[in-house]
């Protein structure tokens, strides 16, 4: 982040950043990143999506009914450390209460309702995956809208990820290889735009496990 002008507001900037980032263990319809925490933030990932659930005093990160090994505390230690040692850096984190205990959620938490406002260009039914070339076209569209409104008041967010689960046709389209397909195309199609001068905004683009290329690609779109 030390390469970007200091005139730019977070609205103009292009952010890697991972979805359901804590989601390394449920088997694979569950799992989404393959990268620990440590290692997502060390190859340039800088948004987390987390979902929590709370008991006793402790909010515990989830993937729908599955624990993730980690509390919002140990999230939170690692990121602080992190920025410790790269004091240029900056991370941003979306937490939700997961569907079935938002109420216990907010209680223990009703900070929830504070930080930046957020534009999330997901609809109904687009993490649903029955045909990946069906996906690849809802990515175009959702990246024309977080380009339109890229210089805002809000930050913007396009989630890239998708699984079969729960459909039919897409049965055995794990969020794994979801990715394997989308990845490639998503790699390709955003350098398409490195010749533009500027290079187009796209808000945060959160992904299902981005590779090391994929990463650094969406952080080149920042380069002016």
């Amino acid at each position: 982040m030390a390469g970007i002008q200091d005139f730019r507001t977070l609205s103009l900037i292009t952010i890697p950043g991972t979805h359901d980032s804590m989601a390394v263990h449920g088997g694979p319809e569950a799992e989404c990143q393959v990268l620990s925490l440590r290692d997502q933030l060390r190859a340039g990932i800088r948004f987390l999506d987390l979902k929590v659930f709370g008991l006793g005093n402790t909010l515990y990160v989830m993937h729908g009914v599955m624990y993730e090994h980690s509390t919002l505390k140990d999230v939170l230690d690692t990121v602080n450390a992190f920025l410790s040692e790269f004091k240029t850096e900056a991370v941003l984190i979306r937490v939700q209460p997961e569907s079935f205990e938002k109420s216990t959620v907010n209680e223990m938490k009703s900070t929830f309702t504070l930080g930046i406002p957020l534009i999330d260009t997901a609809v109904k039914g687009n993490s649903k995956v029955s045909n990946v070339k069906d996906k690849d076209n809802k990515i175009i569209h959702q990246l024309n809208q977080a380009t339109e409104a890229c210089g805002g008041d809000n930050a913007v967010l396009t989630y890239t990820s998708g699984t079969g689960f729960g459909t039919f046709w897409g049965m055995f389209l794990t969020p794994k290889r979801v990715a394997e397909r989308v990845n490639p195309w998503l790699n390709q199609y955003l350098r398409q735009f490195y010749p533009n001068q500027p290079r187009p905004c796209f808000g945060i683009i959160a992904m299902d496990f981005p590779g090391f290329d994929l990463i650094q690609t969406v952080i080149g779109l920042n380069r002016w």
